[in-house]
C-alpha cells in the first residue's frame, strides 16, 4: 500500500511516499507556487511516484497539509462576507467583549475593528430568539425578513454568508430553517452557521469563528475541489484526507463545509511528525522547532501527548477561534527571513521573507536582499554544490553581495553581518519557545528539541544553549517532518455540546446521558462520512472550570469518572489538572461542565519505520573538510569543519563538533563543543555542550 504525503510551505512544498509493505519511504520537495498551491502539489505528487518507480493509480492514500486557510487569515484575503443575526446583536463581533489585545499600548488596533471579516453594512439582523436554559422558543423566526436579508445581500456582491443566532446551541432549528431560505434566495453562495461550526456559548467567539469560516469559505473550498479534480485528472484514485488543526485528517466534503477547521492545517502535522519522532528514540518530553523558509512553528508534547490550546488561546490573526486546535506558535522566522534596517535603525530579521520567488540571493533568482539562507552559505555552513542532495546549486557570490551590502549599512564586517544575522533569528526563536515553555510553568531543560523543516538543523543546536536544553533530535527526513507527520495520524471528528452541569446541584446521570446523546448523534455523522461507526474509538472530555470562572480546562472522562455514582472522582481529577496548569486548586469548591465532547478517531494506514542505517564508519562518510565560521568564547573565527554524507554515517559511533551532515533535504550543524550520534533508527542526536563553548 502506498501512501502519500504534500505538505506546503512559504518556499517549497515537500512531499513524502511510503510503501507499507516494503517499508521504503521515497521524499521529494519542489518549489512552492504562491499563486496557485494546488500546482506544486501535483506537479511534486507526479514526480515523487516517478522517481518512486510507480504509476498515480497505485497510491491509495493521499494526506494533505494546506496553509489555503491561514495565507487567508493573516492576509485578509476572503470573501466578501454577510451576516444574519438575531435582532439587537448586529454589533457582537464588532464590540467584542470590550477588551484591548495589548492592555498597556497606547497605540493599537482591535483587529476584528480595524479589518472586520464581515462589514457593518453586511450584517443584517431577524426577529427570533431561543431561550435558556432549555432551548425553548420565545420569538418565531421571522422568515420574510430572512429573505430579504439573504436578497439585500446577494444583491450587494456577497459572496458568503454566516447565520448566528444569539441561543443556537441550544437549539439550533432557527439556523437550520434559515439556512434552507438563505439557500433558495441567494443560490451559489457560501452559507454557514455557528451551530454547525462550533455549537458552544460565547456568542463573541462563536460569531467571530462562523464569521472566519464564510470569509474563507469560498476560497478553501475552491481550493480543495480544483486539487480533488486535479488529481483524479492526473491519475490518482486514492483516498483524499486533509489535515485538521487538531492533529487528525477529515475528508474534503467535511473540509469544503468547515475550512475553519484547518487554519493550522501544515503546522499541526509538524507537531505529530516530531512526536513520532521522538517515539523513535523513546522521548516523551520534546520541544518541536519546524523553521522553514518563511516561519519557525513551534509545539510542545509533555508525557507522549500534543498540548491543546485553551478557549483563551485559541486565535488566528488575532482573532478568537472556537475550534479545537493544538497548542501552536508560528513566528515569522525562516531561511527566506530578511535580514534589514528599520526606519527607526535597528537591526531585525523577518518577519518579511524572501519567499519561494525570488528567493533568497543564494537561490539565483533575483533575489537582492540579505537572508538567513545567505548569512548561513557565508559563514560557510552551507556546501553550495550539494544543497537539496545536489540538486540545486548555491550561489556564493550573489550572497556575499547582499551581505557585503548590509555590512556596509551596519558599519560591520561581512562576517560579524553574517553572524549578527544568525544570532538574530535563533534569539528570537529561543524567546517564542520560552513564551510557550518558561512562561506556563514548563522547564525546557527537561525536554529535548526536535529539529524540523529545511532549516531547523542548521539553528537547532545554537538555539538549544540559549535555552539549556541538553539535547537536540534530527529526524531522518527533517525537511519533509510535516509531510511525515500528515502520514502518522487518524481520521479524527469531534462534536462538542455546551451543557452547564455543576457537581453542586446535576447529577452523573446527566453527565452519562448527555455523552450517551452525542454518540449517537455523532454515529449518524460518520455514516455520512461512509465510515463504519463500530470502526471508530470513542473519548470523552468536559470543558470544566470552577464555578465563577471565566475559562475552562480540558477534562478527560474516563469510564471510571463517567461509571461513578458520584462527582468525587471527576472533582478530586479537576483539582489536579487546575494545580497543574495554575499552580494552585480550591479544594471544595464545586466544578462547573461548561461542555462536553465526545472525539472518535479511526485508524488509518502509517508511515513505515525507517529502515537502520547502513554505514560503515565516519572516513566513508567524510566529504571533507573545510573551515566554516563559528563564535567560540565570544571570539568568532574560522574552525576546521568536517562536512559528512548522512547516508553513511555509521550507528551509534559519536563525532565531535564542529561538524556538519550533509543530506537531500536539510544541512545539520554541530557546533564546536557539540557531539553527534546516528541512532539505530536514523535519528541523530546532537547532545549539547555549555553555552560559549
Amino acid at each position: 500500500m502506498y501512501l502519500l504525503g504534500a505538505d506546503v510551505g512559504g518556499t517549497f512544498t515537500d512531499l513524502v511516499l511510503t510503501d507499507t509493505d516494503s517499508g521504503r519511504t521515497t521524499i521529494h520537495k519542489v518549489p512552492s507556487t504562491p499563486q496557485d498551491p494546488s500546482q506544486a502539489v501535483i506537479e511534486g505528487a507526479v514526480e515523487i511516484c516517478a522517481i518512486a518507480g510507480i504509476e498515480p493509480a497505485q497510491v491509495t492514500q493521499i494526506y494533505h497539509g494546506t496553509t489555503v486557510a491561514t495565507n487567508a487569515a493573516l492576509q485578509h484575503r476572503g470573501a466578501t462576507s454577510g451576516m444574519i443575526t438575531t435582532a439587537g446583536f448586529r454589533d457582537i463581533v464588532h464590540i467584542g467583549r470590550h477588551q484591548r489585545p495589548q492592555h498597556y499600548s497606547i497605540q493599537q488596533q482591535i483587529p476584528w475593528q480595524a479589518k472586520p471579516l464581515v462589514k457593518r453594512r453586511h450584517r443584517k439582523v431577524v426577529a427570533e430568539r431561543i431561550a435558556p436554559p432549555d432551548g425553548r422558543e420565545l420569538t418565531p423566526l421571522d422568515e420574510q425578513a430572512v429573505t430579504r436579508a439573504a436578497t439585500e445581500l446577494r444583491d450587494a456582491g456577497v459572496e458568503a454568508i454566516a447565520i448566528c443566532f444569539l441561543f443556537s446551541y441550544l437549539n439550533p432549528s432557527h439556523e437550520k430553517r434559515a439556512k434552507e431560505l438563505v439557500e433558495a434566495a441567494a443560490p451559489g453562495v457560501f452559507v454557514t452557521c455557528s451551530h454547525e461550526v462550533s455549537p458552544q456559548f460565547r456568542e463573541f467567539e462563536r460569531f467571530t469563528t462562523t464569521a472566519m469560516n464564510a470569509f474563507i469559505g469560498p476560497l478553501v473550498a475552491a481550493y480543495v475541489n480544483r486539487l480533488a479534480d486535479e488529481l483524479l485528472g492526473r491519475g490518482f484514485n486514492a483516498e483524499f484526507h486533509i489535515m485538521r488543526s487538531n492533529g487528525g485528517v477529515a475528508s474534503p466534503t467535511t473540509i469544503t463545509e468547515l475550512p475553519v477547521l484547518t487554519l493550522l492545517s501544515g503546522l499541526a502535522a509538524g507537531v505529530l511528525g516530531a512526536l513520532r519522532v521522538g517515539q523513535l528514540v523513546d522521548r516523551s518530553n520534546i520541544i518541536s522547532l519546524d523553521i522553514g523558509g518563511t516561519s519557525a512553528d513551534i509545539g510542545v508534547v509533555s508525557g507522549g501527548v500534543c498540548g491543546e490550546a485553551s478557549a483563551r488561546d485559541t486565535q488566528i490573526a488575532d482573532y478568537p477561534m472556537l475550534i479545537p486546535m493544538l497548542d501552536l506558535h508560528t513566528i515569522g522566522a525562516g531561511g527566506g527571513s530578511i535580514a534589514h534596517v528599520d526606519a527607526a535603525g535597528a537591526f531585525k530579521v523577518g518577519p518579511v521573507s524572501a519567499g519561494a520567488v525570488p528567493g533568497p540571493a543564494a537561490y539565483g533568482h533575483g533575489g537582492t536582499a540579505a537572508t538567513v539562507t545567505d548569512a548561513n552559505l557565508v559563514l560557510g555552513r552551507l556546501d553550495p554544490d550539494n544543497f537539496l542532495g545536489g540538486n540545486m546549486s548555491l550561489d556564493t557570490q550573489a550572497s556575499e553581495r547582499v551581505i557585503n551590502e548590509l555590512a556596509a549599512e551596519l558599519g560591520l564586517a561581512p562576517d560579524e553581518t553574517a553572524e549578527g544575522v544568525i544570532a538574530l533569528l535563533n534569539a528570537n526563536m529561543a524567546n517564542a519557545i520560552r513564551a510557550r515553555t518558561v512562561q506556563k510553568g514548563i522547564d525546557p531543560r527537561q525536554y529535548a528539541l526536535v529539529a524540523a523543516g529545511g532549516a531547523g538543523p542548521l539553528h537547532a543546536a545554537e538555539v538549544a544553549k540559549l535555552l539549556s536544553i541538553p539535547e537536540v533530535i534530527v529526524p531522518p527526513h527533517p525537511g519533509i517532518n510535516s509531510a511525515e507527520g500528515l502520514l502518522t495520524t487518524d481520521l479524527k471528528y469531534e462534536v462538542v455540546r455546551t451543557a452547564f452541569l455543576t457537581t453542586s446541584s446535576s447529577s452523573p446521570a446527566q453527565l452519562r446521558e448527555g455523552i450517551a446523546e452525542i454518540r449517537k448523534e455523532f454515529e449518524a455523522q460518520l455514516i455520512d462520512e461512509q465510515v463504519d461507526p463500530h470502526d471508530a474509538s470513542f473519548e470523552a472530555s468536559t470543558d470544566a472550570r470552577y464555578v465563577g470562572q471565566g475559562y475552562e480546562l480540558k477534562l478527560a472522562l474516563d469510564e471510571a469518572l463517567l461509571g461513578s455514582n458520584d462527582f468525587d472522582p471527576l472533582v478530586t481529577a479537576f483539582h489536579d489538572v487546575h494545580q497543574r496548569e495554575y499552580g494552585h486548586s480550591f479544594k471544595g469548591a464545586p466544578v462547573e461542565l461548561v461542555n462536553l465532547r465526545v472525539t472518535a478517531l479511526v485508524e488509518v494506514p502509517k508511515i513505515a519505520e525507517p529502515a537502520c542505517p547502513t554505514g560503515e564508519d565516519l572516513s566513508a562518510a567524510l566529504i571533507r573538510e573545510s573551515d566554516a565560521i563559528f563564535r567560540v568564547d565570544e571570539t568568532l573565527s574560522a574552525h576546521k569543519t568536517a562536512f559528512y554524507n548522512r547516508e553513511k554515517l555509521p550507528v551509534n559511533q559519536s563525532f565531535a563538533g564542529p561538524a556538519i551532515v550533509l543530506q537531500t533535504d536539510s544541512t545539520v550543524v554541530i557546533p564546536p563543543g557539540c557531539s553527534a550520534t546516528l541512532t539505530s533508527s536514523d535519528v541523530i542526536i546532537i547532545s549539547i555542550g555549555k553555552a560559549g563553548k
